[in-house]
């Protein structure tokens, strides 16, 4: 199996976490190291990768893809210059700060042949997974309005400068707010247009940690919300539907078992614990039906077997470039609308 020789350029908690276990267990990627700038942390996980101490001495290595998970800010200038040492690159979300920076990756990819995929690995969980084949089984007919959440309890300001102090990348709508564009714009393709609600509620935070946007289409609503006051949570995902209803708690266990140190596998990773399923309520045939749905298996495993095909086979990216310049539209439509107090119309 062709092995693609992969880099990081970072090996804080995503690259510890969500990058280099898969990448060491996967068969077709062969992990190198990481760009370490002061803490040297891989080679205690890994021992027989490299710490490389600069960017430039990481590209000039035999180097085949780079995943791009520094600070938000620093997306577009790491991603362009991996990509014009011809390397093919998997960038973090938020995606890049900007629409105009997101197309222009794009286009540096495709004119040198490279594959650029943003990393929405969310789309793997085993909640998104469950609610996306409901809605695409049509259970619940025609859809009349959707709400997504991303809730959690913490009023405490991150210790990570780049999280808390105002710049390009700050805030919960490039945080969070990525995977809950993503998720929409996967399943119902953009939206017409935008109307958003983004506010300040932590002791002293001086970026956005609240967030409502309403994605408007042509015969529904979507509802996307986020923030860090919420002690009992919503269901994670509520679909209305002319026939019916679903309604999904968060309950995808992958992130906190990896966190704890725990090995991804392609048998039993990402299987929900019993009380996480989802309910449908709805008719079929005529027949009213109100009843527990199993959830899916959710595995980050599949997306980097996508990556893998991506380069190997020629095949899409598993989220492609235009997949980040999609959700950069939303959220600059969203700052904008915002600031207007207003619908703003996607181009």
């Amino acid at each position: 199996m062709q092995k693609i020789k992969t880099a990081l350029l970072s090996y804080g908690m995503s690259g510890k976490v969500f990058h280099a276990p898969f990448l060491d267990l996967h068969p077709g990627f062969e992990l190198l190291g990481s760009w370490e700038r002061s803490k040297k942390l891989i080679q205690e996980d890994y021992p027989t990768v490299k710490s490389y101490p600069s960017i430039d001495e990481l590209l000039a290595d035999d180097v085949d893809l780079v995943i791009v998970n520094t600070p938000v800010g620093t997306h577009f200038e790491y991603a362009k210059k991996v990509l014009l040492a011809g390397k093919h690159a998997v960038v973090e979300k938020a995606f890049t700060t900007t629409v105009a920076e997101a197309e222009e990756l794009a286009q540096i990819a495709k004119e040198k042949g490279l594959k650029l995929a943003v990393f929405q690995n969310r789309r793997w969980d085993s909640d998104f997974k469950t609610i996306q084949k409901v809605i695409n089984d049509g259970v619940l007919g025609d859809l009349v309005e959707a709400e997504f959440h991303f809730d959690r309890y913490n009023p405490i300001l991150s210790p990570k400068a780049h999280k808390e102090t105002v710049n390009d990348g700050a805030g919960i709508l490039k945080d969070l707010g990525p995977h809950l564009i993503d998720q929409a714009v996967c399943l119902f393709g953009s939206p017409k247009s935008v109307f958003s609600d983004i506010r300040y509620t932590r002791e002293n935070s001086v970026v956005d940690d609240w967030i409502d946007l309403l994605l408007i289409y042509e015969d529904f609503r979507v509802r996307l919300k986020a923030g860090f006051f919420v002690r009992e949570a919503h269901p994670a995902y509520t679909i209305h539907g002319k026939k019916g209803s679903f309604l999904k708690q968060r309950g995808d266990v992958q992130e906190d078992e990896l966190k704890i140190g725990k090995k991804p596998n392609r048998d039993s990773w990402g299987t929900e614990l019993d009380g996480f399923e989802g309910l449908l309520h709805t008719e079929i045939d005529g027949k009213p039906i109100r009843e527990k749905i199993k959830t899916l298996q959710g595995n980050y495993f599949e997306y980097f077997d996508g990556v893998y095909n991506a380069i190997v086979n020629n095949k899409p990216e598993p989220v492609t470039a235009q997949d980040g310049v999609k959700v950069m539209q939303v959220i600059e439509a969203a700052i904008e609308s915002n600031v207007q107090k207003k619908i703003i119309d996607l181009q």
